[in-house]
């Protein structure tokens, strides 16, 4: 069986080499037809302690790490400090 493998946005990296990353959710409710955004933190293991908060990291499960890591984190896609630049020249 493969792996899941998420795409989420780092939300905490004040412990070592744990990082707590956002993934959002879109579902259209079965009833009201309305579009519902759901949000879900996983806790995920950084070995190398390199991505920061505002990273979207791609992460991947694996076997319990501790009591609330399952996940480990697979790369950084899309550095913070990318997206500082990025507006400071549009500016």
């Amino acid at each position: 069986m493969p792996k899941k493998v998420l795409l989420g946005k780092v939300v905490s990296d004040k412990t070592p080499k744990t990082r707590v990353v956002e993934v959002e959710y879109t579902y259209r409710h079965p009833l009201y037809k309305k579009v519902v955004r759901k949000k879900h933190r996983f806790y995920t293991h950084d070995d190398d302690n390199i991505s920061r908060t505002g990273d979207w990291v791609r992460i991947e499960e694996s076997r319990p790490l501790s009591h609330l890591k399952r996940w480990s984190l697979l790369e950084v896609v899309r550095s913070s400090e990318m997206e500082k630049k990025e507006n400071d020249s549009t500016l």
